[in-house]
């Protein structure tokens, strides 16, 4: 108990006193990766209580991501809703101090995706515009292959999941495939082009891409990721036999 205890001290410790972009970027990664709920929430209370967080465009680019994350597997309910908010206005921040933070623009656009599920159809058309702004300029500045990736398959996902006429299966597949030359081993890209082929007709390629997700080995940082991207190709694997 008195070494938990240590151990827990040990944490908050490290993250009043080291929150600099690196170490906060690193405690994000980590609690993305194993998507850890009481890691990603002490990382979000300490940066909002930072006394350089407005000043810092990395470090809101760090807390936009985290809030990002949060909503997606750590909330429920109307408290996604939130969370996609706090993400976009912290990235748009993280824009207005550094243009050129490409993570920022890929994270604000991610976000009003996000948002636009919780909107009727019409309301939700007009946020593509600027989901449209954000994520083009993300994946026209970005040099990170794994933002990169998580950009291009943003894109490709709303020219296929767009209501008619407005989508276009062929963009789609094309953005999800220049996807895959900067992350092969991201397992949702192939995830998504196995739902894209379905929309498409195309069964055999819609099998092959789940299956390429259970062959394919996780990314060391998104490992809960690659377990749910398994569990659903496998899912959509046993309804296609």
């Amino acid at each position: 108990m008195k070494k938990a205890f240590v151990l827990v001290l040990f944490f908050i410790f490290s993250l009043t006193f080291a929150l600099d972009f690196e170490s906060a970027n690193r405690i994000f990664f980590e609690a993305r990766r194993d998507r850890d709920v009481n890691k990603i929430t002490s990382l979000i209370s300490e940066l909002e209580k930072d006394s350089n967080l407005q000043k810092d465009s990395n470090l809101l680019t760090v807390l936009a991501d985290a809030y990002l994350e949060y909503g997606y597997w750590g909330v429920s309910g109307k408290d996604k809703e939130k969370m996609y908010e706090k993400a976009r206005d912290y990235a748009e921040k993280a824009i207005s101090l550094d243009s050129k933070n490409g993570r920022a623009w890929y994270i604000a656009g991610a976000s009003i995706g996000r948002l636009a599920q919780y909107k009727g159809i019409v309301q939700s058309l007009f946020m593509l515009g600027d989901f449209d702004k954000y994520i083009n300029k993300a994946i026209e500045i970005l040099n990170d292959p794994l933002y990169k990736t998580f950009a291009l398959l943003a894109m490709g996902m709303r020219y296929r999941d767009v209501p008619w006429p407005l989508h276009n299966y062929s963009k789609a597949e094309s953005y999800m495939k220049e996807a895959l030359k900067y992350t092969p081993i991201y397992p949702n890209v192939y995830l998504e082009l196995g739902y894209l082929y379905l929309k498409m007709g195309k069964k055999d390629l819609a099998k092959d891409m789940f299956q390429n997700v259970i062959d394919s080995p996780p990314h060391p940082w998104l490992l809960k990721t690659h377990e749910e991207s398994v569990s659903l190709a496998k899912q959509e694997l046993s309804k296609l036999k």
